[in-house]
């Protein structure tokens, strides 16, 4: 199996890629991220899906590629100039809003419904506001984290932090998770109550 060899790519992709070298955003997600964002969206009709950490949308593209018509995702960033990119791209898509706001203060002030998956890529709902994050995904619904190995870019005492964060997640009793060594380190948790 070559898991390198990336079919159906979203629309927007090259795009966004060529515009993340143009400007210099050094962070956009993994391929393989989306591909498998793609694939559990897809497995979730009619669902109710949050992002927290917009970037400049990459992620955005593959999560919107495997959404169904009934489906709404909600995409949370704290930097101005990447959503007025991310925008661009996806404003047309009455199906996603795309929120400028911090993301502590989005989360501590959000009154929604709950998820049926969130994707949090960003400081908050991943390392801060955890408890409040997991409060709001639903029984059946995951919760899904990338750049959980080691990365180059990571600044020191951020290795504890990530073992952690893994640590806690397996001692919670009402998630069922998954940790693959793939990509940038995923984990996968569902809930299970």
């Amino acid at each position: 199996m070559n898991d390198t060899n990336i079919l159906n790519k979203p629309t927007f992709h090259s795009s966004i890629l060529a515009k993340s070298e143009e400007i210099g955003f050094t962070m956009p997600s993994d391929l393989f991220v989306g591909t498998l964002l793609k694939t559990l969206i897809t497995a979730k009709p009619k669902s109710n899906i949050l992002e927290l950490g917009t970037g400049i949308g990459l992620s955005l593209s593959w999560m919107i590629d495997g959404m169904d018509a009934e489906s709404r995702l909600t995409t949370v960033d704290n930097d101005p100039a990447l959503i007025k990119i991310a925008k661009q791209y996806f404003k047309e898509d009455q199906r996603v809003e795309i929120v400028c706001a911090d993301g502590t203060e989005w989360i501590k002030n959000y009154r929604g419904g709950k998820f049926d998956l969130i994707f949090a890529d960003a400081w908050p709902g991943k390392y801060s506001e955890i408890d409040e994050i997991l409060e709001l995904v639903k029984a059946g619904g995951l919760y899904v984290i990338d750049d959980m190995s080691p990365q180059p870019n990571w600044p020191d005492g951020h290795q504890e932090k990530a073992e952690s964060l893994i640590a806690y997640l397996e001692n919670r009793s009402d998630f069922n998770l998954t940790k693959m060594n793939w990509s940038t380190g995923i984990i996968i948790a569902a809930k299970t109550e």
